[in-house]
């Protein structure tokens, strides 16, 4: 698991950038991993599987907002991250 800073250090596009879509995406995505690895210990858990749900669509939103707006970017960070093949 990676600390917020890393994350942010990772997906940033310039030195103070700490909220652009692409660094939203970034802490969304960890969020979710770090989620589905807690329910696969806890699967009755119904309180953080809506958390889980809201932050996927987040995501979805997101990734469909980068990639209206910045179709490289949006390569860029489905590359990065892994999230369609």
């Amino acid at each position: 698991m990676k600390s917020k800073k890393e994350i942010i250090k990772v997906f940033a596009q310039h030195k103070n950038d700490v909220g652009s879509t692409v660094v939203q995406i970034g802490l969304l995505s960890e969020k979710i991993n770090k989620l589905s690895e807690h329910f696969k210990k806890f699967k009755k858990d119904k309180h953080s599987s809506r958390g889980l749900s809201k932050s996927v669509v987040q995501r979805k939103r997101l990734l469909s907002y980068l990639s209206k707006n910045n179709p490289k970017a949006y390569d860029d960070i489905l590359k990065k991250l892994n999230l369609r093949k």
